[in-house]
């Protein structure tokens, strides 16, 4: 093999390394974007992209709640199954399963899935039956909410008693009936 030969094949040989090696660094670049981008997803985008699917949640203070998941607001999600429906405080929120690989990005969401969890709490404010809302430490505290404000809510218990309960402290509410 003639010298300019062995210099042109090494050329050769030398290109096809380099372009090998922008191959694997552009792999590492779409593996690291996808991880970067997946980090932004929150749990209530993932509860988002499974409206209407069978879920089964594991909730502190309360336990297993199975359901379909009907709504889902911002720091919360409404599920209704065969025990009723449920509003669960996503800080409650232990486990989910049934969920789909899809995510709803936050610049996508609708007007109603930003509604907080005093949205959801005032939407049970005019129940005939009144409410029961669990606590994180398992306590039920049953009556009507009186008032909510930005970051608690006035119950009238059923003995007429009034609580203030912070929403830091409840993990979900429901129906009485």
């Amino acid at each position: 093999m003639r010298w300019d030969d062995r210099l042109a094949a090494l050329a050769a040989d030398l290109e096809q390394q380099a372009d090998g090696l922008g191959l694997a660094e552009r792999d590492i670049e779409v593996v690291e974007q996808g991880r970067a981008e997946y980090a932004a997803v929150d749990l209530g985008g993932r509860l988002l992209g499974s409206l209407g699917r069978r879920l089964e949640l594991e909730v502190s203070g309360v336990g297993r709640i199975e359901g379909s998941l009907a709504r889902v607001g911002d720091g919360w999600c409404l599920v209704a199954g065969a025990a009723g429906e449920w509003a669960v405080r996503m800080a409650a929120v232990g486990s989910v399963r049934g969920l789909v690989a899809q995510a709803v990005p936050a610049p996508a969401r609708s007007v109603t899935a930003r509604l907080g969890w005093g949205s959801a709490l005032r939407g049970l404010q005019d129940l005939a039956d009144g409410v029961v809302l669990h606590r994180l430490d398992g306590t039920p505290v049953r009556g009507r909410v009186l008032r909510v404000g930005a970051d608690f809510v006035e119950v009238v218990e059923d003995a007429g008693v009034a609580a203030v309960l912070p929403f830091t402290a409840l993990a979900a509410a429901r129906p009485a009936s």
